[in-house]
Formats: C-alpha cells, structure tokens, sequence
C-alpha cells in the first residue's frame, strides 16, 4: 500500500496586535487544510491589557508567545520581531511556506520574499487589510469566514461582510468567473472547474466562495446561473466538474426618435 504523500511544514507567525483572537481556533483548522503548522509563535508586548483574550488560547494550541516591549509610542516594534524570526526561519530551509496572520501592510514585502525563495505564502487578515498584502500571497483568507470567528471591533460596523453577512453575486464576480472559464476552456467552450478556480485564485488571492456564504466553489457558480454545468465520473469513482459560460442576454437599446 503506498504511502500517504507528506505534509507541507509550515511556519504560523500571528501579529496579536492586528489580529482578534476570536478567529484562532478556525484559523488553525484553515492552516491544517494545507499542511502541518511546524512552527505556531505570537508576537506581542504581552504586559499590554489588549492581548488578554489571547493568553488563555496559547497553552491549548501550543503556540510560542514572543513578548516584544514597545519602546517608543508610534513605532511597532512588534512587526521587526516577527519579520527577523520569519527571515531565519526560512534560512534553515526546514519549512515549505509561512502563514502571516495580520492586517497590517508592513508585512507585503516579507510576503514577496519568501514567495522569492519557492515556499507558498498563506496571508490571514480582516476585511480592512491593504491590498498590497492582500496580493502578495499566493492565497488570503478573511477571518470573519473562519469556523467560530466573530465581529473583531465595532470599527467595522459599516461593512456588512465583518458582521458575518455575505457578499451580493455582482457582475465584478461573474466577469472574473467568465474570464477563468474563457482561460481555461475546450473548443466546446467547457473547463474543469478545478482548474477554473486557480485561476481565479491566482488572480484574486482572497477570492472564497464562502465569502458568497457557499462552501464550494461548485455551489457558488450553480448559484449564479451563468453557466453549465456537467458531472462526469470517471473509473475510479472520482467526480469532474466542467462548466461553460452561457450566452449573455443582450440589453435592449431603446431607439432614438
């Protein structure tokens, strides 16, 4: 029987301060998604009554606190720790990606560097975070998606997707649709959803059909009614998913007198 193929070894660097504590628990079921968290630390002045409700989740899921004093006001010595230790831990060549979990731009160009070096980048953040972090990871994840995660502050109240509610199908997501499928497509007009969604993804790195409140990406696109949509199944009992873009209805112009 042979074996199983090996995990990915990833590092998980969380800035406690740019990030609320209540998405933890689903944060790490994310990370367990695409490997092995080899390395949990958290960076932090832990002597700061903000970072309370971080402490009771450390010891439960074995994560390393780093304690970083602030040593002038203004200047976040925290983000130097954390982009110091990433940058050594990538040096010994033990890992094969990094989970940066913060909603603070500082972190764009470490992200950049060590997708650099060959090892993924998964990013974590609120909806708040710069796009500039945003797309230099080869894949983001919104908190407030995460199992168990809450409203982080009240800051965010005028944005409905940080109160839990899901995102309108628009036409800006139906155009990025169609432009994955007209990418990835036969003569006949039909693409495997698979590879229709990394394309998507490499375009959009936080694209997330449950942003849409759907937990496939093959629920979201039968919810749009845009395309077709056939199942084939193969001899080994696995299921393939193709779609083809249906033809746009033409606006009617109203003619001029």
């Amino acid at each position: 029987m042979p074996s199983p193929p090996p995990q990915r070894r990833f590092a998980v660097l969380i800035d406690a301060d740019n990030v609320s504590a209540k998405a933890l628990e689903g944060l790490l079921a994310e990370v367990a998604n695409y490997g092995t968290a080899m390395v949990k630390r958290i960076y932090g002045d832990w002597t700061t009554p903000s970072l309370n409700s971080w402490k009771p989740m450390l010891l439960e899921h074995a994560i390393q606190p780093i304690q970083q004093f602030r040593y002038t006001t203004g200047k976040n010595a925290t983000d130097s720790a954390l982009i110091i230790d990433a940058m050594d831990l990538l040096y010994e060549g033990k890992l094969d990606g990094f989970c940066l979990v913060s909603s603070d731009s500082d972190f764009t160009r470490l992200a950049s560097r060590i997708r650099e070096e060959g090892l993924m980048v998964i990013g974590f953040g609120e909806r708040k975070t710069p796009r500039a972090f945003v797309t230099a990871c080869d894949r983001f994840v919104h908190t407030d998606i995460l199992r168990g995660a809450r409203r982080a502050s009240a800051d965010d109240d005028d944005d409905p997707r940080s109160r839990g509610e899901t995102l309108p199908i628009d036409t800006q997501l139906l155009d990025l649709l169609r432009w994955a499928v007209e990418r990835s497509d036969d003569e006949e007009g039909w693409a495997d959803l698979g590879t229709v969604g990394a394309k998507v993804m490499a375009q959009q790195p936080d694209f997330d059909a449950r942003s849409y409140g759907h937990g496939k990406l093959s629920s979201l696109v039968e919810a749009t009614e845009a395309f077709d949509i056939e199942r084939e199944t193969s001899k080994n009992g696995r299921v393939d998913i193709l779609i083809r873009s249906k033809p746009q209805k033409k606006r009617r112009t109203r003619a001029r007198r």
